[in-house]
């Protein structure tokens, strides 16, 4: 490939390293192919129901060498956000308890009560009911920040795809009239930045690889990274022509690593 040396890679999870509990074929002997030729992998999930050490676990199980500073989540980013910008703030969570957990032990203010609330903040919920929905009516005013941890629509698994964070975002903008003051995970800037701080390698020289064209690709596209689309999670080839996000490269999975890095 032509252009600056690859020196890092940013590797979504879900569609690109494994669909539910399988390991995408091959995916294993490509992560060690770029470890060989002496790239950094950092592995990058917008999904928030789940702490680091759980997809560093699961990935070790798989095949595939994680030590759980190699992952970084969209609940661990959005715990450093809130950290940095609202310390001092009561957050309400729309959310699964492990972003809560994630929260919690960055020793941020979490709350139950709509009334105090501060930070309205959404993700994937899987037990998302018309009882949170209505504590997140009364939870938003005109002081209130909205945040959602990722805008995605769905999530893939193994017998196809399941509703994520922009279902229960839509559902709260609709009964609150109120629109998101900022989305958290990929293809924020803010994901950029933590990515980049946690893998210490330069945009030019990193690649992102993921099976998401609005997210993953977008994300690399815009930040400068080389970009690398694979087809084994939600974007198929009629998606990817109907996109104006154009990956540098697109292979069927990430098996086929090798015609990026020459290997």
């Amino acid at each position: 490939m032509t252009g600056p040396a690859i020196e890092g890679a940013l590797i979504d999870l879900d569609g690109t390293v494994y669909l539910g509990d399988g390991l995408i074929p091959g995916a294993d002997d490509a992560i060690a192919s770029l470890r060989d030729v002496g790239v950094s992998v950092l592995f990058l999930s917008n999904k928030a129901i789940d702490r680091r050490s759980v997809f560093s676990t699961k990935l070790n199980k798989l095949g595939v060498p994680a030590p759980e500073d190699a992952v970084i989540n969209s609940a661990w980013i959005t715990a450093k956000y809130l950290t940095k910008h609202h310390a001092d703030d009561a957050i309400f969570v729309v959310g699964e308890p492990p972003l809560s957990d994630e929260l919690a032990a960055s020793d941020l203010t979490l709350t139950d009560d709509p009334a105090a609330t501060d930070v309205l903040l959404a993700s994937m919920d899987r037990e998302f009911d018309y009882r949170t929905l209505t504590d997140a009516l009364h939870a938003m005013d005109g002081d209130t920040t909205f945040l959602a941890t990722n805008p995605d629509r769905t999530c893939p698994v193994e017998e196809g795809e399941i509703p994520d964070c922009a279902a229960m975002v839509g559902a709260i903008e609709g009964a609150t009239g109120e629109s998101l003051d900022r989305v958290l995970g990929k293809p924020s800037q803010t994901t950029v930045d933590a990515a980049v701080d946690a893998l210490g390698v330069p945009l030019d020289r990193c690649l992102m690889i993921g099976d998401r064209i609005e997210t993953d690709i977008e994300m690399g596209e815009r930040a400068g990274m080389t970009t690398v689309l694979v087809l084994s999670g939600v974007t198929d080839r009629e998606t990817l022509e109907a996109s104006d996000v154009e990956p540098d490269y697109v292979l069927e999975s990430i098996a086929d690593i090798g015609r990026v890095i020459g290997a």
